[in-house]
């Protein structure tokens, strides 16, 4: 009775190896990295607010001068991750920002600018 139970068990089993589809190997999925994105374009609402902290940072400086064309020219010539950084700055109350408007302030067309400025004021 015994041969009967393994032969059976045998047949069973090889009936069931032949049976039994392939598993195919487990794959990893991974996440893409995470991105951080910093802004590269400039809104008129954070181009405002740089513009309100270079001139509040003006008005440092130069206490009771009309600094609004000063102001125009630090704006013209700084890039846009500059303005960028300017804004949110303010936004985040970091400081920095009076080293930043100094940076483009000694800039060689910065200066000639704020010096036509003065000249026609």
């Amino acid at each position: 009775m015994r041969f009967q139970t393994f032969a059976v068990l045998g047949l069973a089993a090889a009936a069931l190896a032949g049976c039994v589809a392939p598993v195919p190997p487990a794959t990893t999925v991974t996440a893409p990295p995470a991105v951080i994105t910093t802004p590269t374009a400039l809104d008129a609402a954070s181009r405002q607010v740089a513009r309100t902290v270079i001139n509040s940072e003006m008005e440092k400086r130069l206490p009771g001068a009309n600094v609004a064309p000063y102001t125009d020219c630090v704006v013209n010539n700084a890039t846009t991750a500059e303005l960028i950084d300017i804004a949110q700055a303010s936004r985040a109350g970091a400081t920095g920002t009076a080293d930043s408007v100094a940076a483009i302030v000694s800039r060689p067309a910065t200066t000639q600018c704020i010096a036509a400025a003065a000249g026609t004021a």
